[in-house]
Order: structure tokens, then C-alpha cells, then sequence
């Protein structure tokens, strides 16, 4: 039997954008309804790192750095040049501020700027090298409740305890500060008896789960109710404007109508591999993603059948992924730029700066596979020194667990191999001994005076961030000479995809008539990136999903200009 409910705003998906736009339109006098297809809330965003990007935002001044919407706007256009409308392209750099002050005041999102982690591209101008990308801190989940047990729980970190954006960094250090930090955020740990003793994992959430959890704590303090299990199955029209949606919760139809508008926010379509084969380059899947399971394109696909236009449905926010033996899928973000490693495709040769983007990685890992090289997937070889003092992935360093202690699986999965010798390594791997000898040979020997003239390795602030700074000239760069050797198996993995529904600068979904689809709004990865095929800098992808949920819940509302609230 099917039910009806009425409400002025229905969001689907209840990651960062889904959220969002829920509070926005709540604060804005609207009866609001979350819906998510999943049996946990927080999508992809939970298992994020919660950053954002947030160009002249409020808070740089008390970090002395000096910025502005204006400055934003040149880097972006810069860097994703005529690929993205202007206004779009303007909304986003003038409103970013204006969503997170707003936010800010009107949730429990709180955001600190990050002074040392800059934008990834200095040679754009407008170009910062700190501030802009901003961390979400820590939030107890005790605040939640009973509602702690349905947020996602798939976010897998490389300690028992979990670390804010600034912790991980000083930890990565693993100096006298490092260690005193370690010690007492694991104290904090064990002391929490209560979750020691129930086996819960730590109760202080950071990065993405933090976001997530800030947020639905605001939609807890509004009474927005967030109906877990129920996809949108159909969206309705009457006219040329779309009134509400066909749900199914928990199995049964309800009809919604809502009377400002319907925000899709329920992800990319990373997961579905019809659509991903359809769309982008070969070879490509769903089971190289790290995105969340429900990631398969729900909203676009509503998009589609009103005939919503597309955009960059070809490009992702490409990151290496490895695959544990457990089939968790997890991004390689730092590892690949310490000292003493290096990426290898399976002609032996090196194809890219193992430093740079991510995202840049994963394009030269195409291009390589494009020349015939083998680089889906491809090997990070690193030597003994680097396994002892350095994790790779979630894989801690030898100094504190042996090769020995790891877990037989890692070896006999695939995902490692071992050898004592670069030959031997080579043999295992089923590549060329003399190439890759060669191979490394020539880095070993520009490693030691500090240069990387064939891929320019260290030479920008973004490489030498997650790198070493006691290894001197470049902390990016050190040789592999000591053996045993070892190779993580690599794949042209993602965050999630950026293709989605075409909108404007107000959220709203175009059709491909070019006009406007009254009533239907897009937010995050169901949208088309107003980043295009690039990537800014950490917390792009989040930060410009809960701007444009802002503007999308805004308009619906009848509040289209700069807000002062």
C-alpha cells in the first residue's frame, strides 16, 4: 500500500551535499526529508577525509594568511579554463566562503584552515600555499546516540585511533614530537573503558566521519528526519517541474511531494561498472574505486530519464587504489612521495612523479597503459629502508611491525611481493630484470644529489609535503639499495567518478535543451565537477559539494543572492 508525505525540500543521499542542503533549507523555514537507499548514513564522504577547499574563507585571517574570493577565481579559472561555465565557476569561488560561515553558524560544522597544506598547482597564479584546504577536527560520537550505530562504519585507518588532518601530519614526521603525540592520543584510547570494554572502535571521530557525524547532529538538534533504507525510484512532474518523488521505504512506495524542490546528492556512479564502461577509458570497473558501495549512479539516472544533460562523464578524482586481501578497496594517497620508492609499470620503467596529485597519477597510469607499458596495475617498489621506517598504505612501518608479524594473506594475495634482490623481485613480478635494474640504477644515482630531471620529483611544495624533511636535498628522494625489496600492487583506482548531471550556478540540473529543469537540483558527485578534469586542491570534492548544496537549497527558497546571515 502506498503512503504520501508532504514536504517543501527532499534530499536524496546523506553524505556531506545530501546534509548540507538539509540544514540550509531547514534554517531557511522549509519542512525538510533526507532519504538514503543505504542502511548506513554518510556515503562516500564517510570514508573521506573530510577536508575542504574553501578559497578566502573566514578563518585564514587568524592564521595570518591573506586571501580572497577573487584570488580563488583566478586559480580556478587558470586551471579548469573554458571546461566549466563562468558562473558556475564564479558561484563557486564567491560562495565557498559564504556556505561555511553559514554553516558555521547554524551547525556544529567547524572547520580550521590548514596553513601548510597548499594548493596543488603553483604555477597558476593565484596559487596558495596553505589555507584554503581546511580540517573538520573531532566530534565524539557519543553525541549521537543511539544514532552512532547506523553511521558508516567502513572508514579504515592505519592506527587503533583516529587522527585529525594536522595529527596525521605530525605523526607522519615519527620525531621526539611525533611520538609523544602517538602516546598520548593512544593513552586517550585505552583509557575509554567503557568502548573498550563493548569492542567499539574510537568513539573521537575525525576527518570524513567527523563531517559526517557534525551533520547529522545538526539535522538531529532540527528534527530532519534522515529515513535510511529508501531509494528514490521515480522522480514525478506535473508541467515542466519537478514536484517530489516515488520512494521506497523499507519496501513499501510512499509518494513525496515537495513543494520547493527535489536536491539529488546520492554520489557518482563509481560502482557501477555498465556505466563506467560506457563512459570512461578502458580498462575500467567497479572494484578499483574506494568509493562508498553506493555509489552506482541512482541519481543521474533519474537525471536522464526527465533528458538532464551530462558532463565529464569521461574523468573521476583518480587516486591509486590497492586492494586488501579482505576485498577492501583503500586510496594510496601519502606513501608514494617518501624517500627510497618508486612507481613501476611492468615494462620496468617509470611513468610518472610518484609525488605529485594523486589524481595526476592515476592520468600518467592510462597514459602508460595507453603506450603499451603495462600500468594497469602498476607496483610501488620500495627497499628495506623505507619498509622500516615508513608505512605504505595501511601498512605500518617495520620498526614497529615485522615482516614476519604481517598477516600471511598480504604476501599470498598478491597485493605484496618480497625478494631479496632486484632480479629476484623482477622474476616474481613477471618484468624484465635488466630494464627495471636499469631503472633503478638511474634513480638511485639522481636520489643521491637530490634531482629528479626525468619526472621532477620534489621540485614543487606539494611533492614534499607527505615526504620526509630529514632526508636531505629533497625529501622526496632516496635510493633503493638495500635489499630485501618490495612491490605494492597498484590500480587505477578513484575517490569517486565526477561526471554527473550538467547544472548552472544556481545547482540547478539542465536539460539538454540547455534549459533548466524546474524543481530539480544536483549536489557533489551526482553533479557534473565545477572543478572539470582537475583538482584544485584537498577537499575540491567536498568542499565544492556543500557549496553547491548551499546555493541549490538557497534558490529553491527564493534567497538566489550573497547571503548575510
Amino acid at each position: 500500500m502506498q503512503t504520501e508525505y508532504e514536504v517543501d525540500w527532499l534530499v536524496a543521499g546523506s553524505g556531506a551535499a545530501g546534509m548540507t542542503g538539509a540544514v540550509v533549507a531547514h534554517q531557511l523555514g522549509g519542512a525538510v526529508l533526507v532519504v538514503e537507499k543505504e542502511p548506513r548514513y554518510g556515503g562516500t564522504t564517510c570514508k573521506s577525509g573530510g577536508v575542504i577547499w574553501i578559497p578566502g574563507n573566514h578563518r585564514q585571517a587568524e592564521f595570518g594568511i591573506g586571501d580572497s574570493a577573487e584570488e580563488g577565481w583566478q586559480y580556478l579559472k587558470g586551471l579548469i579554463g573554458e571546461s566549466v561555465s563562468e558562473p558556475r565557476l564564479r558561484a563557486y569561488a564567491q560562495r565557498a566562503s559564504e556556505m561555511l560561515a553559514f554553516m558555521m553558524a547554524h551547525s556544529h560544522v567547524d572547520y580550521s584552515p590548514l596553513p601548510t597544506y597548499m594548493d596543488y598547482y603553483e604555477e597558476v597564479d593565484g596559487y596558495k600555499s596553505g589555507g584554503r584546504s581546511m580540517d573538520p577536527g573531532f566530534f565524539s560520537l557519543r553525541r549521537l546516540g543511539d544514532e552512532a550505530d547506523f553511521i558508516r562504519d567502513d572508514f579504515h585507518g592505519l592506527l587503533k585511533f583516529n587522527v585529525t588532518v594536522p595529527e596525521g601530519r605530525c605523526l607522519g614526521d615519527m620525531n621526539a614530537a611525533a611520538y609523544w603525540l602517538g602516546f598520548r592520543l593512544l593513552l586517550r584510547y585505552w583509557l575509554d573503558l567503557p568502548s573498550r570494554l563493548r569492542g567499539k572502535t574510537d568513539q573521537r571521530a575525525t576527518l570524513g566521519p567527523a563531517l559526517v557525524a557534525r551533520l547529522r547532529r545538526s539535522l538531529l538538534d532540527r528534527d530532519i528526519p534522515l529515513w535510511l533504507n529508501t531509494p528514490i525510484r521515480e522522480l514525478l512532474v506535473e508541467g515542466d517541474r519537478v514536484t517530489g518523488a516515488i520512494v521506497e521505504r523499507d519496501g513499501i512506495p510512499c509518494r513525496i511531494t515537495a513543494r520547493k524542490g527535489v536536491l539529488l546528492a546520492t554520489g557518482g556512479f563509481s560502482k557501477n561498472t555498465a556505466m563506467r564502461q560506457q563512459y570512461q577509458q578502458a580498462p575500467i570497473g567497479a572494484e578499483w574505486t574506494a568509493a562508498a558501495t553506493g555509489a552506482t549512479g541512482d541519481g543521474i539516472t533519474l537525471g536522464l530519464s526527465l533528458g538532464a544533460d551530462l558532463d565529464f562523464m569521461g574523468s573521476a578524482w583518480w587516486s591509486p587504489t590497492y586492494r586488501m586481501p579482505d576485498g577492501r578497496v583503500l586510496a594510496l594517497i601519502a606513501g608514494k612521495a617518501y624517500p627510497g620508492s618508486v612507481l613501476i609499470n611492468r615494462q620496468g620503467l617509470r611513468f610518472t612523479n610518484e609525488a605529485q596529485p594523486y589524481e595526476d597519477v592515476v592520468k600518467d597510469q592510462y597514459a602508460s597503459e595507453l603506450r603499451g607499458e603495462g600500468a594497469i596495475p602498476c607496483y610501488l617498489l620500495f627497499d628495506a629502508t623505507y619498509r622500516q621506517n615508513y608505512p605504505v598504505g595501511h601498512i605500518k612501518p617495520g620498526k614497529f611491525t615485522s615482516d614476519a608479524s604481517l598477516p600471511e594473506e598480504l604476501f599470498s594475495s598478491g597485493l605484496l611481493t618480497r625478494a631479496d634482490t632486484l632480479p629476484a623481485l623482477a622474476e616474481a613480478l613477471g618484468i624484465d630484470a635488466v630494464a627495471l635494474e636499469a631503472t633503478i640504477n638511474r634513480f638511485n644515482a639522481n636520489a643521491r644529489v637530490g634531482k629528479d630531471p626525468d619526472f621532477g620529483r620534489g621540485d614543487s611544495e606539494h611533492d614534499r609535503y607527505y615526504a620526509d624533511p630529514k632526508i636531505q636535498p629533497n625529501p622526496c628522494l632516496g635510493p633503493l639499495e638495500t635489499g630485501p625489496y618490495y612491490a605494492m600492487r597498484c590500480e587505477a583506482g578513484d575517490l569517486d567518478t565526477k561526471g554527473g548531471l550538467l547544472c548552472d550556478e544556481f545547482g540547478r540540473v539542465l536539460h539538454e535543451s540547455g534549459k533548466e529543469i524546474t524543481g530539480l537540483y544536483a549536489a557533489g558527485n551526482t553533479s557534473a565537477a565545477v572543478m572539470g578534469d582537475t583538482y584544485p586542491g584537498a577537499g575540491a570534492t567536498i568542499g565544492s559539494a556543500m557549496t553547491f548544496a548551499y546555493i541549490a537549497a538557497r534558490h529553491a527558497f527564493g534567497h538566489d543572492g550573497v547571503s548575510n546571515e
